[in-house]
């Protein structure tokens, strides 16, 4: 059986691109809440499906590596090449056409191969590059939300290399219909369920089955509801059904993607009239696959950000989170950190996440800085008491003379 690749076992086997930490962190981008299918299947190595394949990644200080693995099925090419070949191996002459046969098949087979590999590589290499949108400058955008933002330059310091995903809108609208009441570990299994029951198998590895994400036409099926009500899914399985039905029946398959191409309230609206999806899920949606970088999710846990570190006290007096607040919310955030806020929100929100609180607790990371800090002020303060003392026996001295 399979196994999950590890760097140190065989780095022939990976691919890499020049990628710094400081723009993109894997055990924090891969882990926020952003995307449910990713794991860390060894130490600092993530497996996950992303378009159709499986992949592991991994990362050193200035490099990001990968690994795809290849389907199940792979290896039957040879025999259909060899019923395609037409070649009749009958007769006195059968072992030596079979010989001159397998000879042409091999080398086509192998210059067939090398054209496929690099075709692999190239379509490989812009499909990571696409899914963590590496094309966007995010050291430059930390500065900048830093500078407008003294709470987010502190918290940027040791939350680096957070990025937004550009998820595939099918897999984000419906893993995002199932957060509603929920929490991202239990989002994780339902997610994982609805994969292996309705989804198409990828391959397996050290006796774990991946699965491909459910196609719009999964999804819509009749028999879907029940199905995942005995999955647990609970009232979210009518929303799953219901919405990928109405997405078929009222709009088409290309719709979701198309929403890609409008501006940001239009396919925010256009989100919203899908069933069991609210503002927080349509901005979700909007900001990790539709390219809408000012989309800023609300929900009560980024109301309590805004609420106990920026003294927002717009809304103190209710108990939800209305469609006004979660607009107004939405605008202040837009207005202090600019056209790419929904990124910005997204590093305060994975910074208040249970799970990370114990890089909050590494006082090392912000010591070195913090002692130089200390020692000038020091040295100020003592060589404004040393002038002050010499003024005071310059006064005496006059005084007794």
């Amino acid at each position: 059986m399979a196994s999950h690749a590890v760097l140190t076992s065989g780095a022939k086997l990976w691919r890499s691109l020049a990628c710094t930490k400081s723009e993109l962190r894997l055990d924090l981008t891969l882990a926020c809440g952003q995307s449910f299918r990713w794991r860390e299947t060894a130490e600092g190595h993530w497996t996950g499906v992303m378009g159709g394949r499986l992949w592991t990644l991994t990362q050193t200080d200035d490099t990001l590596w990968y690994h795809v693995y290849k389907h199940q099925d792979g290896q039957k090419w040879g025999s259909d090449r060899k019923r395609r070949a037409g070649i009749s191996l009958q007769g006195e002459n059968q072992g030596k056409s079979e010989k001159r046969f397998k000879g042409a098949l091999k080398k086509e087979e192998e210059e067939l191969v090398a054209v496929n590999s690099v075709q692999d590589t190239e379509e490989e290499e812009e499909m990571l590059r696409d899914y963590f949108q590496l094309h966007v400058n995010l050291d430059k955008l930390y500065r900048e939300w830093g500078a407008a933002d003294p709470h987010f330059k502190q918290i940027s310091d040791i939350f680096t290399g957070v990025r937004m995903l550009r998820q595939d809108p099918t897999e984000c609208l419906f893993s995002f219909i199932c957060t509603s009441n929920n929490h991202i570990s239990r989002i994780q299994g339902m997610v994982e369920r609805l994969c292996q029951a309705l989804g198409t198998p990828l391959c397996q590895l050290d006796q774990t089955s991946y699965y491909d994400f459910p196609s719009l036409n999964a999804l819509a099926d009749s028999s879907v509801e029940a199905c995942l009500r005995d999955l647990g899914f609970g009232y979210r399985a009518r929303f799953l059904q219901q919405s990928a039905k109405q997405i078929l029946d009222t709009h088409g398959l290309q719709w979701l993607e198309g929403l890609r191409s409008v501006p940001y309230l239009q396919a925010r609206d256009a989100l919203r009239t899908l069933p069991g999806v609210g503002s927080k899920v349509a901005d979700c949606v909007c900001l990790m696959s539709l390219d809408k970088a000012e989309a800023v999710p609300i929900d009560t846990h980024v109301w309590q950000i805004a609420k106990r570190d920026y003294k927002y006290a717009a809304g103190n007096g209710q108990k939800s989170i209305t469609d006004k607040l979660h607009r107004d919310i939405g605008d202040f955030f837009r207005k202090l950190w600019g056209p790419y806020a929904g990124w910005a929100q997204s590093v305060l929100f994975c910074a208040d996440l249970r799970k990370f609180q114990k890089l909050k607790e590494m006082p090392h990371l912000m010591q070195p800085k913090k002692e130089e800090e200390d020692e000038e002020e020091m040295r100020v303060v003592c060589k404004k008491t040393k002038i002050k003392m010499e003024e005071n026996e310059t006064v005496t001295h006059t005084r007794t003379k």
